[in-house]
C-alpha cells in the first residue's frame, strides 16, 4: 500500500480534531457551519476531585467556549458517590444510564435512564449516585467563573 503525505495529513487532521481541549479523545464532529455531534458513548470521563476522598465522580467537557461560548456541555460518571454543590448556573442534566439523585433541602430528586433533572442557577445541592450513573450535563452560561 503506497501511503502519501496528504494520507498522513488527512489522519493527523482527524485525530486531533477529535480531541478536547485537555487531549482526551472522543468522537466529535464539527461541520463548518458551527453544527457538531458528538457520540456520548466515546466520551470517557477523567477523574474530577470534589474534595472528598473516595468519591468516584469523573466529568469531560464535550465543547470549549469557542466552540460554544454560550452553552456548556459534557458527560459526568459518578459510582457509590455523593458531593455537594453549588450551581453558578442553570443546569440540565439527562440520564443516560443508572440513577441520578439531587438532593435539596433534605428532598430527594430521582432521575433514571431517559429521564431529565433542571437545576436551576444558584441551588445548593448534593449530587448523589446509589449505584453508578452516567449523564449528559448542559449548562448555561458556559462560562459561569466570571459570574
Amino acid at each position: 500500500m503506497n501511503i502519501s503525505e496528504q494520507m498522513i495529513a488527512d489522519i493527523v487532521r482527524r485525530v486531533v480534531e477529535s480531541l478536547d481541549e485537555r487531549g482526551a479523545a472522543f468522537e466529535k464532529h464539527r461541520d463548518p457551519s458551527g453544527v457538531m455531534s458528538v457520540r456520548t458513548s466515546s466520551v470517557k470521563p477523567e477523574p474530577f476531585d470534589t474534595g472528598k476522598p473516595g468519591d468516584k465522580v469523573f466529568l469531560t467537557d464535550v465543547s470549549t467556549l469557542e466552540e460554544s461560548p454560550r452553552l456548556g456541555a459534557g458527560v459526568m460518571e459518578m459510582d457509590h458517590s455523593d458531593f455537594d454543590w453549588t450551581l453558578k448556573y442553570d443546569e440540565w442534566d439527562y440520564v443516560i444510564d443508572g440513577t441520578l439523585e439531587i438532593v435539596i433541602d433534605g428532598r430527594r430528586i430521582v432521575g433514571n435512564a431517559g429521564d431529565m433533572i433542571f437545576i436551576p442557577a444558584n441551588s445548593s445541592i448534593t449530587f448523589s449516585c446509589p449505584t453508578t450513573c452516567r449523564f449528559a450535563y448542559f449548562v448555561y452560561p458556559a462560562d459561569w467563573s466570571n459570574q
